[in-house]
């Protein structure tokens, strides 16, 4: 008997197809994410729940979920929004998707990178609004990549991706990790040492408890008048409204941001702000990405109705 699968978000279509191919799955045709109320029918009718890091699996939905629910299949690297604690005590399995995202998240980092140092957004908005007049010789004056130094905060699979991608563009590369990486020299094992010496700093870390606000009000304060921030990884990583402060006062040059705490919802302040870019959490947006992502998915259910172990099990 095929497991009673419901995916939460619509996925690529070849992606949707392997699902309704090898299960009996539930897609979600509705065009935008689950309510609350959706998601508490949901977990009660499926033997496993195809769900993304936008939906919040948190312990009281977990309790509903008992006894059907067995295995949460997560679509993405990230499981923050799923209480992994409640889930083992449930006896609910979690599955993430690593490793298939990396090069395209890196990607989008090192976007942010070139678009906050060289203002192509400023310069893109003042064209297409017709405020260009013409080449100057002191117009939209950017700041140059080679010889600067980037400082990524978290060397995981992403973080050394960026790495391999800045030095070829110029930039000398520091990173903060828990632990020094053997082919990566360049540690720097205090903090507050690389933000203060990071033309550009990237954060690159897991989110967590630990990890909350990691880039706060007073280590944006260590941050030179010319540093850019980079965030692909999570919002919350981020104090935001220090990082609003920040910008508007002008005592760091710019942000690139494609991940926000409360998404979809993007602060009013930062819109209006220049020197902040601005992504709708675009770092795995590509077919190829997505569709090996929705195959992750769908490999660790297969695991599972057949009894076999998960190839992503996190929990």
């Amino acid at each position: 008997m095929r497991p009673k699968v419901i995916v939460t978000r619509s996925m690529p279509a070849p992606v949707e197809a392997r699902m309704e191919a090898l299960f009996d799955a539930e897609l979600n045709r509705l065009g935008r994410a689950f309510t609350r109320e959706e998601l508490v029918d949901a977990v009660t009718r499926c033997d496993a729940l195809a769900c993304t890091v936008t939906d919040r699996i948190d312990a009281p939905l977990l309790a509903l979920a008992v006894p059907r629910l067995k295995l949460i299949a997560n679509f993405g690297v990230g499981t923050d929004n799923i209480d992994l604690a409640a889930a083992r005590a449930a006896g609910i399995a979690v599955t993430n998707t690593p490793d298939v995202l990396t090069e395209d998240t890196a990607d989008i980092a090192m976007a942010l990178i070139l678009m906050a140092s060289r203002r192509l957004g400023e310069g893109e908005r003042m064209l297409r609004r017709g405020a260009w007049a013409g080449w100057r010789p002191d117009d939209f004056l950017g700041s140059s990549l080679a010889g600067k130094t980037l400082g990524i905060v978290g060397m995981g699979r992403i973080g050394q991706a960026l790495a391999r991608r800045a030095r070829a563009s110029g930039l000398t590369v520091r990173y903060h990790n828990r632990n020094p990486l053997p082919d990566e020299p360049a540690f720097e094992p205090d903090l507050d040492r690389l933000v203060a010496e990071a033309d550009i700093l990237s954060i690159n870390a897991p989110y967590g408890p630990a990890t909350h606000h990691l880039i706060d009000a007073r280590c944006l304060a260590l941050m030179k008048p010319i540093a850019i921030l980079i965030n692909t990884a999570r919002g919350a990583l981020v104090d935001q409204e220090a990082l609003i402060a920040a910008l508007e006062a002008r005592t760091i040059a710019a942000a690139g941001l494609d991940v926000y705490p409360n998404e979809p919802h993007v602060d009013s302040r930062l819109i209006a702000l220049e020197t902040a870019v601005l992504l709708p959490h675009m770092g795995s947006a590509t077919l190829e990405t997505r569709v090996a992502m929705g195959n992750r998915v769908a490999d660790n259910i297969l695991a599972f109705a057949e009894g076999r172990e998960l190839p992503d099990r996190v929990a």
